[in-house]
């Protein structure tokens, strides 16, 4: 692996950044959720929303290349007072194991530390996201919601 540079994306990154998130989704999730979900992925419309999002998202670079981001904000959980959340985080399958998501997560905490917890949300059946988060700290707390048909799982962790 090339130098790791982690930096706030652009409106420039929205290419890189969306296709990133168009092929983690058909990497991690593909057999997770239903074909029908999986059918409607596009990386038309990924950058479409990279484009259309760009703030509050951190990239991590290899090689000239965008390889992996993470995006964080207030909680959007009305049961939590004074929370942050990491709304995304996704990295190629070539790049994972190699300290990027530990580096995205590091300046995401960075961000929220103004909160008490930070928040995720997770795959009930994404048990390699859930163990990366737990080593980082984060518990499950017993709340979950559905989404595309499958169950979702937060995760907190007191904010330091």
């Amino acid at each position: 692996m090339g130098d790791l540079e982690i930096r706030k994306a652009t409106y420039q990154d929205a290419e890189g950044k969306g296709y990133v998130h168009y092929k983690s989704w058909i990497e991690t999730y593909t057999g997770l959720f239903p074909n029908e979900v999986m059918e409607k992925i596009s990386l038309e419309r990924s950058v479409k929303l990279a484009k259309e999002h760009p703030e509050n998202t951190y990239v991590a670079i290899v090689d000239h290349k965008i390889v992996g981001f993470a995006c964080y904000l207030e909680s959007r959980d009305t049961d939590l007072k004074n929370a942050g959340e990491i709304m995304a985080i996704y990295i190629l399958n070539d790049f994972k194991n190699m300290g990027i998501g530990k580096a995205l997560m590091k300046v995401c905490y960075k961000e929220l530390s103004n909160f008490n917890i930070i928040t995720l949300w997770v795959l009930e059946s994404n048990e390699k996201a859930i163990g990366f988060y737990e080593s980082e700290g984060f518990k499950k707390d017993g709340h979950s919601k559905i989404i595309y048909a499958k169950k979702t799982v937060r995760m907190i962790k007191n904010a330091t």
